[in-house]
């Protein structure tokens, strides 16, 4: 027979169980070994159990380590904690061996936990199971941060049982339960479990081990946690990055929008140069007006005048605001609304393409003002020339044709002088609208006596005369009478023909015709009566000159011959023998009068008109 001994040794060297290592003694009973032979064989036994559960131990060490090491390695790749849960929750099972691990989460705001991973769990119901601080076993490990064990969970009267956690439990078939801390410093962040659905003791290396994973579950989640801070700080420093690039480039696309509508301004562009500009910049339609609606310029389709409601609201705010698609922004100097600007096609603006607009405001502002005040001072400049015109014409000719043409406007050309009278107007109004028309076509305004003057280039005073009226009766929404005199060239002209707008201007008044405009030639002789100085001189030389200049240079008589053929009905045979000439003689002469005043000097308005200054030349001498 083999020695009792050695069999044990090639058991041991075979990694046999503890059941086969025990059948050696027995077997040397049955074969018949000596008692002292049987007391070695019995110690060198119990020797080498002890060494089989060492071997064991070290065996159930090493996978404990090597589990923990797996897991440590599994967190330092970690990019799902979930997945690393999962891991640490499986581990746990296999390494204590029970039938059921799973892991719940605190959740301080309700305060309670929840089920996070489960592995081995078959009851939907237990794996949606919430237990509140301090309920079952979960809750009570979750309030006190220590671990506990049970072998038998519903016989042990520790737990406070509650019907949710407890039905959740049978549901599963759970007895044996081990419940151990995820803890970061002092604060419990959850619980790791194990759980058997047959009754088991948990010793405390089984417990030191849950706790280990506990552990590596906890370090899991805070690194989780930490992954997702770095992750959010990261995300949200990109987007101030983002945020501070946009910022930057909104700042860029300011300043050189800035820069460019400052430099139109300060070379002197106009309303539509700077409007085209801001339009570019918006890519949008611009459009801008007067305090008075009145359109100054216009760069793309924009859909007529802005509401005077967007108007209004914008002057109050200062901002830009929005009606049906259309931003309006109101330009103002202080509280002192110059007009308006309107962008269309832009219904989306963004912050900063706003504030670039409220900023075309701005610079629309300082335009408007400069250009007013430069109006203003060449406006004060032509007004002091109308009245050195019209009060001092004799004294420096030259200097005053100098400054005229200073202003761009020449006096040796035909002009005509306009008197206008806005009754129900403020003169300062109806001056500032008589400015602007004049510059624009080139000419002087200003106030000179009661009435404000006007001294526009060209010949046709009774057209200028009803343009004048029309142009700035309804830049000052009142009506506006306007008399005209001339064409009239050179300073002394300009003084009689001023006269003759006067006059023809009081004779309107007295008629009545408020609002319209009238030339002497309109009011024929009704204008010698009416005048407020009545030149009779003037209608005379007016209506009869052509006759007087050929009488006085050829020693005839046509003004007496046609005064004679008034006399006598107009009868040539009395004016025959009024006159002592043949009745020929009488015809050639009147023949001569038609070539001088006119093929229609015999018709009924003519006839009048000549007769009357017939009579005043008899008057007169």
């Amino acid at each position: 027979m083999t020695d009792p001994v050695e069999h044990l040794l090639e058991l041991l060297a075979q990694d046999a169980g503890s059941e086969r290592l025990a059948q050696v003694l027995p077997a040397a009973r049955a074969a018949g070994v000596a008692d002292a032979e049987l007391d070695r064989v019995e110690r060198a036994t119990e020797r080498a159990l002890e060494i089989r559960r060492t071997l064991t131990e070290h065996r159930r060490r090493e996978a404990e380590l090597e589990a923990l090491f797996d897991t440590a390695s599994d967190l330092a790749g970690a990019r799902d904690p979930d997945a690393v849960l999962r891991s640490i929750v499986r581990r746990a099972r296999l390494l204590l061996g029970t039938d059921v691990a799973y892991l719940s989460m605190n959740e301080p705001a309700a305060h309670g936990t929840y089920m996070r991973v489960t592995d081995g769990s078959v009851s939907a119901l237990f794996q949606e199971v919430r237990l509140g601080m301090g309920e079952g076993l979960g809750g009570l490990v979750a309030q006190t941060a220590r671990p506990y064990a049970t072998a038998d969970y519903f016989a042990d009267l520790r737990f406070n049982h509650t019907t949710p956690i407890d039905t959740a439990v049978k549901d599963e078939g759970l007895v044996a339960i081990l419940g151990v801390p995820l803890t970061l410093g002092s604060r419990v962040i959850g619980v790791l479990y194990a759980a058997n659905r047959t009754p088991r003791r948990f010793p405390p290396d089984e417990v030191a081990l849950l706790s280990s994973l506990a552990d590596h579950a906890a370090i899991a989640l805070d690194t989780a946690h930490l992954l997702e801070e770095t992750r959010v700080a990261l995300r949200e420093r990109n987007e101030a990055n983002e945020v501070i690039r946009a910022q930057s480039e909104d700042m860029r696309r300011a300043e050189e929008a800035h820069d460019r509508l400052a430099d139109l301004v300060l070379r002197g562009a106009d309303v539509p140069e700077v409007a085209a500009a801001v339009a570019k910049v918006l890519d949008g339609a611009i459009a801008v007006h007067d305090g008075d609606l009145a359109e100054l310029a216009r760069i793309g389709a924009t859909g007529g005048t802005p509401p005077r409601s967007a108007v209004t609201a914008s002057r109050a705010t200062g901002r830009a605001v929005e009606r049906d698609g259309t931003w309006v922004c109101a330009v103002l100097a202080g509280r002192e609304l110059l007009g308006s600007i309107t962008l269309t096609g832009r219904p989306d603006l963004a912050d900063a393409d706003r504030r670039l607009f409220e900023r075309a405001s701005v610079v629309t502002a300082l335009l408007l003002l400069l250009r007013r005040s430069v109006a203003e001072a060449e406006n004060k400049v032509r007004g002091e020339l109308i009245t050195d015109l019209l009060t001092a014409p004799d004294r420096d000719p030259a200097g005053l044709a100098a400054r005229a043409r200073r202003v761009g406007v020449e006096l040796g050309v035909p002009h005509v002088v306009l008197v206008a009278d806005g009754a129900s107007a403020p003169r300062e109004r109806l001056l500032a609208a008589a400015a602007h028309f004049a510059s624009t076509g080139r000419g002087l305004a200003g106030v000179h006596g009661d009435h404000v003057v006007l001294l526009l280039p060209g010949t046709g005073a009774a057209t200028a005369a009803a343009e004048t009226a029309r142009v700035l009766g309804k830049a000052v929404g009142a009506p506006v009478t306007v008399g005209a005199g001339g064409p009239a060239a050179g300073p002394d002209q300009v003084v009689t023909a001023h006269a003759e707008a006067a006059r023809c201007l009081s004779a309107l008044l007295v008629l009545d015709r408020r609002g319209q405009g009238g030339t002497p030639a309109d009011l024929g002789f009704v204008g010698v009566l009416l005048g407020e100085r009545a030149d009779v001189a003037g209608y005379v030389r007016t209506t009869l000159g052509p006759l007087l200049d050929y009488d006085a240079v050829r020693g005839t008589e046509l003004v007496r011959t046609l005064a004679a053929y008034f006399a006598c009905g107009a009868n040539l045979s009395r004016a025959k023998d009024e006159l002592h000439v043949h009745v020929n003689t009488v015809v050639q002469r009147l023949d001569r009068v038609a070539t001088l005043l006119g093929d229609d000097w015999q018709s009924p308005e003519r006839v009048l008109e000549i007769q009357l200054a017939l009579k005043l030349l008899l008057l007169v001498g």
